[in-house]
């Protein structure tokens, strides 16, 4: 079995596990997501099933930060409030708040290399994002669960999208949920065990039998979003849809998580009372978190935004029936990215990429001036030094080809006016050639004729002695 692919299943019983995906498979991933992230209004508003596809998949994660500040608005939100996160930054904060936040910050995911060593980049980031966040919302302040919340979004962005990551999700996403009184909590508290009713009937009449009520398990799933009850690569794939889709998918992962540990009547032997049950569902069994099987299982239960919506009204009426008006009213929830974008359409300019790193050279004018004249006159000066390439002279070489004069060649005699008959050679124009008898010397061709004697002879006058003998 190759363990580098994700979406190659193998059958362990009723289980699939799903492995890494392979190289080839998530560099077209990439490339189609980085397609998407250049046309995103188009790609949400046309082909948003698409977009909900790719992100049941699984987002690369070299593009997942870029992804989610895209899916959740935070990229709009940050372009249209330029300089916002930098003046809640320089602002010191609500000493409460402050003191509660350094407090927590250490419990975040304290073996994560980000989060490891107290005082890090990780913890003071950490720390930013928190703090602005209470002085953004100071009617909200500040809540543990937002702690988990801002750590994940610092794994995967900057602190100023971690923070506008964080804005749309406690105001689009979970609105109310870190308000005082955590009414809107108790409230999809409310929902789920209704849904629960039609997904998983058993688990549904044994929670009520031992009266169980929902806040008691489902408080932490719901308000960290699952990031501190799901392994890490579940976690990773939840939020991929949850962003994509709203909060549908949390209320399907908690309704997975109770069918499974609950929704048969053998489970249920295990659990008698309300305290087995209650730690049953504190220690729920790895291979139902396990990344494969839960995202097979999210993507199969019939649970609609639209069914959501309905049930939260239902709800809505029966609290204000048995405990009045709500003391804190939320914000209505946005469910998905395309609604999120739709409520507040965005500018071209708004979703234009910027590079993730930003290398800053600091160079004054005149240097950048004086380097430039510098490199022209390294390659003036490298172009006069280059020396020519020496050609091999041709042992065959034709009259027209003869090599150039020595550089000191012998000077002739003088030439008369007088132009000598054909054939004839002047006594002081004739070459001589130095060798060691007079016998050896070698006399013009005697055979050519008149013309072309002429010729040789005369292309031969500016020869030196030993040219004409390696040419004659």
């Amino acid at each position: 079995m190759n363990f580098k692919s994700r979406f190659y299943s193998v059958s362990f019983g009723s289980i699939l596990i799903y492995c890494d995906v392979p190289p080839q498979v998530l560099r077209q991933r990439e490339v189609k997501w980085l397609d998407m992230l250049s046309h995103w209004d188009k790609w949400m508003i046309k082909r948003f099933n698409k977009v909900r596809l790719r992100c049941q998949k699984g987002i690369p994660p070299a593009l997942r930060g870029r992804a989610w500040l895209y899916l959740s608005g935070g990229k709009v939100k940050r372009e249209q409030n330029q300089g916002k996160f930098q003046e809640l930054d320089s602002q010191p904060g609500d000493p409460k708040w402050v003191d509660v936040i350094e407090k927590d910050l250490h419990r975040q995911f304290p073996f994560h290399e980000m989060f490891v060593s107290r005082g890090g980049h990780g913890q003071q980031d950490l720390f930013r994002v928190l703090k602005a966040y209470t002085l953004y919302r100071p009617e909200e302040g500040y809540c543990q669960a937002q702690a988990p919340i801002a750590a994940v979004l610092l794994m995967h962005m900057p602190a100023e999208d971690a923070f506008w990551g964080l804005v749309q999700i406690c105001e689009k996403y979970l609105p109310g949920y870190y308000s005082p009184g955590l009414e809107a909590i108790q409230l999809d508290g409310e929902i789920l065990f209704a849904l629960l009713r039609r997904v998983s009937p058993l688990a549904f009449r044994h929670l009520e039998k031992h009266k169980i009520d929902p806040i008691l398990y489902m408080t932490e799933w719901f308000m960290c979003a699952f990031s501190r009850t799901l392994p890490w690569a579940s976690v990773l794939r939840v939020w991929d849809m949850f962003l994509c889709d709203g909060v549908k998918i949390i209320f399907r992962v908690g309704l997975v998580l109770l069918k499974s540990m609950l929704g048969t009547r053998e489970k249920l032997k295990a659990c008698q009372g309300q305290y087995e049950t209650m730690e049953l569902l504190r220690a729920i069994e790895p291979r139902y978190m396990q990344e494969g099987f839960l995202v097979r299982e999210i993507l199969e239960v019939p649970v609609t935004a639209r069914e959501v919506e309905r049930e939260h009204h239902t709800q809505l009426k029966r609290w204000k029936k048995n405990r009045g008006e709500l003391n804190f009213k939320s914000p209505p929830r946005m469910h998905g990215a395309r609604i999120i974008m739709l409520a507040e359409p965005p500018r071209r300019q708004d979703l234009q990429q910027n590079p993730t790193i930003l290398l800053e050279m600091p160079q004054p004018t005149s240097q950048l001036k004086k380097g430039k004249e510098e490199n022209k006159s390294k390659k003036k000066r490298s172009m006069k030094k280059s020396k020519p390439i020496d050609e091999i002279p041709n042992p065959y070489s034709l009259p027209s080809d003869l090599p150039p004069p020595p550089s000191e060649p012998p000077a002739p005699p003088p030439v008369t006016s007088e132009t000598p008959p054909d054939g004839e050679t002047p006594p002081e124009i004739v070459p001589q050639t130095k060798t060691d008898s007079p016998d050896q010397q070698e006399a013009p061709p005697k055979d050519l004729p008149p013309a072309k004697e002429s010729t040789l002879q005369r292309s031969t006058q500016s020869l030196s002695s030993t040219d004409q003998d390696t040419y004659l």
